[in-house]
């Protein structure tokens, strides 16, 4: 069992002042040949966050005992239950697999989100065939690996994705915000002050507006704690109200809504020409024909411009390090 471990961090200087996230992946993607057919799963995802974050690679099926390569293991329903089958040699492996997650969790450290194996009966964490316990019969429902659902229970307030859908650029925007969000958050929890706390809470105040206003009101009012609540109480109400706020994308209007109040920033300054650009840019965000990159990028520039000093710490406007912000798309995954 392998230690989470940064790649490549002769490229930290990339990170800017951005905390390294620690994310769970399965080994399959772009770590080992470990697949059932000795085959390693190629993603531009995971071969692009290798500078940026410290890997947590693990292969369930090995770590059980299935050799590489191996027969497939399948899901299939017997009695209700759910358990890791081996058609080819008549074994259930479900004990095995439930023990082990249970025991690698038990180990792993703090953890800022997990990539998974799409589809995988021990790491699918959505569309996982499950077949009736009868010999040669067809799937006939959609399920969950036996390891995804361990690490979904454990670890279900971080982003957790799959390799497929993170190929669809609005799923991997939220995943690399979350992700970020939540390793910034780890950083002040380690520092476990209040003015760590309120220094994260000031520069998230904008991405968490667009993320649920009412819930960043209420995280404000955690901060001011006026109920002189212990430090550790604290944090643990924060931490829970971030992950409701980023546990959904952003709604397009409260978007908006922040762009038109950082405006407001510079408004004074600004030519008409300037304000009339960047409200037709805001148009083309509100009706689909531009990404939120296009108004925020705008919006950016002025920050330099003006040298405004609250605008420029704010997350929103670069949530996650620049060298991530791609922008291709699978159309693949686009089902929040």
């Amino acid at each position: 069992m392998e230690r989470c471990a940064a790649v490549d961090r002769s490229e930290t200087e990339l990170m800017k002042e951005f905390p390294r996230p620690r994310v769970l992946v399965s080994r399959c993607i772009g770590f080992d040949p470990c697949r059932w057919n000795g085959l390693m799963i190629r993603s531009d995802v995971v071969r692009l966050l290798k500078p940026f974050v410290d890997f947590c690679p693990v292969c369930a099926e090995v770590e059980i005992g299935l050799g590489v390569p191996r027969e497939p293991v399948r899901i299939v329903e017997r009695d209700d239950r759910l358990e890791l089958y081996q058609p080819a040699t008549d074994t259930y492996w479900t004990e095995a697999m439930e023990s082990f997650s249970a025991r690698f969790l038990d180990g792993l450290p703090e953890i800022d989100g997990a990539i998974l194996k799409s589809r995988s009966p021990s790491c699918g964490m959505k569309d996982v065939k499950v077949y009736p316990s009868s010999p040669n019969s067809m799937p006939r429902k959609a399920g969950v690996g036996l390891f995804a659902a361990a690490v979904m229970e454990r670890l279900g307030g971080v982003a957790i994705e799959d390799e497929d859908r993170l190929t669809n650029f609005v799923i991997r925007e939220q995943f690399l915000t979350r992700l970020f969000a939540s390793a910034s958050f780890r950083r002040a929890k380690a520092e476990g002050t209040m003015g760590a706390l309120l220094d994260y809470h000031t520069r998230n105040k904008l991405l968490l507006m667009a993320y649920r206003e009412e819930l960043m009101r209420a995280m404000g009012r955690i901060v001011a704690n006026h109920e002189h609540k212990p430090l550790d109480e604290v944090y643990r109400d924060y931490e829970a109200h971030l992950q409701r706020a980023l546990s959904r994308p952003p709604r397009l209007t409260a978007s908006i809504n922040v762009l038109q109040h950082a405006l407001g920033y510079f408004f004074e300054g600004l030519l008409d020409a300037e304000k009339e650009f960047f409200l037709e840019r805001l148009d083309d965000y509100r009706e689909g024909r531009a990404p939120l990159s296009v108004p925020r990028g705008i919006l950016r520039s002025w920050v330099v411009r003006f040298d405004q000093e609250y605008l420029r710490d704010q997350t929103f406007f670069e949530p996650y390090p620049e060298e991530l912000a791609q922008i291709t798309e699978s159309g693949k995954g686009s089902k929040l």
